[in-house]
């Protein structure tokens, strides 16, 4: 049973707005942690269970973390009994729904109330935190949570805003609370960051700090993905079953075997870049596609997954051409479609040059550390010019532009502009 406080400083005190799966959590996690916490629930049932240390939901750990710490560290109050405990608290949290509208917009109606609810009890010159922790989509502090805070705050500089979106599994937000595996805070202040850095500083996960939009957008990339898996996964079996002759569980459990899924190296492939190429993927995602629709089933994800594929060369090759102007002389780094291999087939390389050709850019060079000769030899009709040196390259270029993650280009020492289209100058991975 959950007995032991295990906190550095009590004396930080703490508002959660909110005791659904994600506040309760939050406001257990910390008084864990040692903090005084006060839980505010509005819904009075909840309220009232939450307050006899009853679980108003079932969520394991939570029931035996209430009853260590209720009227110890953690003390529940109604919205009516909150002005004391909002005073005097250090950060607020905001675990409060945001449900979908008609439109499909976040409803943001239940977060300004209990913003407005902090900001009426707020009578001290302590330096408070608004932290957002609940789920809002990306521009959402900066366009209106903080133009609304500073509204009605009357622009008072003592109240700082931040978000801190929650990554949490229910039947497990017990333990993925206590033993995170990254924390985000959005913040732009150098004061709020500070003190939520201190806040979790006794968690053994890296603090990583990003701006408002980052935060909220990192949330929604990790939602997104996984509902994608998971309708993707769907899909597959749809096609699975019409083909016939399928042992659909047994072929996921063999997937699953991969050790690209097992060791964790799948990032390579999620991760933004120019599209897919080479021999295997183009192929088999087209072939699939059609004996899916011959057996009179249209795969939508996965003929937007060959659509988004077939448009991203256009797309990159618009993103060179608002940075570069014709005259320039280009210097396209990564001929293969792939680091750590020579195969051309299907590269990105290519579609993006002959799409920069068409828009009337000549002056283009190329080098790859091993692939131009294959290059010169599957695409004898793009004429450029070629080097075998980076250094080189380097040299006679007026831009640079990344096309393949390889390693060495992480290295490059110049002034000049460089358009990373595989976002590996960032960690040097080779992505």
């Amino acid at each position: 049973m959950e007995t032991t406080i295990i906190g550095w400083s009590s004396g930080v005190k703490i508002s959660v707005f909110g005791l659904g799966f994600v506040g309760l959590t939050t406001a257990l996690g910390f008084s864990r942690k040692g903090y005084t916490v006060y839980g505010i629930e509005k819904d009075e049932r909840k309220m009232v269970a939450i307050k006899n240390g009853k679980m108003p939901f079932m969520e394991s750990g939570l029931d035996k973390a209430l009853n260590a710490y209720l009227e110890k560290n953690f003390y529940v109050r109604s919205v009516q009994e909150a002005k004391e405990a909002l005073n005097d608290s250090d950060c607020v949290f905001f675990c409060v729904g945001t449900p979908c509208g008609s439109s499909g917009a976040a409803d943001l109606s239940h977060l300004k109330t209990a913003i407005d609810q902090a900001i009426c009890s707020f009578t001290n010159d302590k330096f408070h935190v608004l932290v957002i922790k609940s789920t809002i989509p990306p521009s959402t502090t900066s366009e209106i949570i903080v133009p609304y805070v500073r509204e009605k705050a009357k622009d008072n500089r003592s109240i700082g805003i931040a978000n801190n979106p929650e990554f949490l599994r229910e039947g497990y937000c017990w333990n993925d609370f206590c033993s995170p595996d990254r924390i985000v805070i959005g913040v732009e202040d150098k004061k709020s960051e500070e003190i939520l850095r201190e806040l979790y500083r006794s968690f053994d996960a890296p603090i990583l700090s990003v701006n408002y939009s980052t935060a909220e957008f990192i949330k929604y990339l990790s939602n997104s993905v996984l509902a994608t898996m998971i309708s993707y996964a769907n899909e597959m079996s749809i096609i699975a079953d019409l083909i016939g002759n399928i042992d659909v569980a047994n072929a996921f459990k063999i997937l699953h075997m991969d050790k690209r899924w097992n060791n964790c190296s799948m990032t390579s492939y999620f991760y933004p870049g120019c599209g897919y190429g080479g021999y295997c993927l183009p192929k088999d995602t087209e072939a699939l596609r059609a004996i899916s629709k011959a057996k009179g089933f249209d795969p939508l994800i996965l003929s937007q997954v060959i659509k988004t594929n077939e448009n991203m060369p256009a797309k990159v090759a618009q993103m060179i051409m608002k940075k570069v102007n014709k005259t320039d002389k280009i210097g396209i780094l990564g001929l293969s479609f792939k680091p750590n291999s020579d195969d051309v087939r299907e590269t990105p390389s290519a579609k993006i040059i002959e799409e920069l050709q068409k828009a009337g850019y000549e002056n283009i060079t190329a080098y790859d550390p091993v692939a131009v000769d294959n290059f010169m030899i599957e695409y004898p009709s793009i004429a450029i010019e070629f080097s075998r040196d980076l250094c080189d390259i380097v040299r006679v270029s007026d831009c640079l532009v990344i096309v393949t993650g390889w390693r060495e280009f992480k290295s490059i020492k110049t002034s000049k502009t460089i358009i990373d289209c595989r976002y590996c100058m960032v960690d040097g991975d080779g992505r």
